[in-house]
């Protein structure tokens, strides 16, 4: 038994969910595919996936195999690539997670150009808010909004994303349109709350117009964790919300959203791609790196500042 083969055939099959299906990608038969399995089953002495006619699921321990397979093939990829005559050219699979609303809005309408430029690049994308561990989650890289608090990931900066005050229409015409921000503290209007990866509770927002500087926090009453749901929950006329404009541009177009305070400024919110401080950087990662940088260049006006 090839034990390459075989863990490529494992995971193919947990990814595909079918041993007929993971024999295509490998461009194999079946029976091969079965054989291999079979195979690393009797060596690791332990059942790695239930199979019945219609469909395969993974048992715990291949779940638990399955993580350590795919981070050795990944590394087993990295090694032959860094060593073939072929290695101008980036392959291999990348997992990457990013914000919701970053990845719906920017990413992925923006992804047809990142695979006409790397077709042998495969995408494994994660879209959340969620706080990844990127070892135990064997995750590439994140892209995260806001100031990194676990020092001991790689970081590269890689734009600001600058953000507005906005509500509804349908809320200004209910509770009145605020003057200055500081109304947003006075009881009469409240705020969505907006809890990130980070944070335990809701934070204040800090505005400024020249000399003055404003902390405002507001009376909330709705916090979510998820940025589309925040982005609906204004959109609906739940209260006021801060977003990045990139968030924003659309809902204002539509007419969904009003800005407010525009003669206030917010310190805009730092966005950067990071990753594990003990893994060989890839061709692969490294060209998503910068098609990342070049993308954010690309918004850049009205929508992005670049540091």
């Amino acid at each position: 038994m090839d034990r390459i083969d075989a863990m490529q055939a494992f995971a193919r099959v947990v990814e595909t969910g079918s041993f007929t299906k993971a024999a295509e990608t490998l461009q194999t038969n079946k029976t091969r595919v079965t054989q291999l399995i079979q195979q690393l089953e009797t060596r690791l002495r332990v059942k790695l996936l239930h199979r019945t006619t219609r469909k395969v699921n993974v048992t715990a321990d291949g779940a638990a195999y399955y993580e350590r397979v795919v981070r050795l093939l990944a590394d087993f990829d990295d090694a032959e690539t860094s060593l073939s005559a072929e290695s101008a050219v980036p392959r291999g699979r990348l997992r990457v997670d990013v914000p919701a609303p970053f990845a719906s809005l920017v990413l992925v309408p923006a992804l047809p150009d990142f695979h006409a430029r790397y077709p042998d690049i495969q995408l494994d994308l994660g879209a959340s808010d969620r706080k990844v561990d990127l070892i135990d989650e064997n995750v590439d890289c994140v892209l995260r909004g806001g100031e990194l608090t676990e020092l001991s990931l790689r970081a590269r900066h890689v734009a600001d994303l600058p953000l507005g005050v906005y509500a509804a229409p349908a809320y200004l015409a209910r509770a009145g349109t605020p003057a200055s921000p500081q109304a947003l503290d006075d009881g009469q209007h409240v705020v969505i709350g907006y809890r990130g990866s980070r944070a335990g509770t809701p934070l204040a927002h800090t505005l400024h117009r020249g000399d003055e500087r404003l902390q405002v926090r507001g009376r909330l009453v709705l916090t979510v964790d998820d940025g589309n749901a925040y982005l609906a929950a204004g959109v609906a006329g739940l209260g006021v919300l801060w977003l990045p404009t990139y968030m924003a541009h659309a809902p204002l177009a539509r007419g969904e959203l009003v800005p407010l305070f525009e003669d206030w400024q917010l310190d805009p919110m730092p966005l950067y791609l990071a990753f594990p401080p003990n893994r060989h950087v890839s061709l692969k990662l490294r060209v998503f790196i910068d098609w990342i940088v070049e993308l954010m260049a690309r918004r850049a006006p009205g929508t992005m500042r670049m540091p």
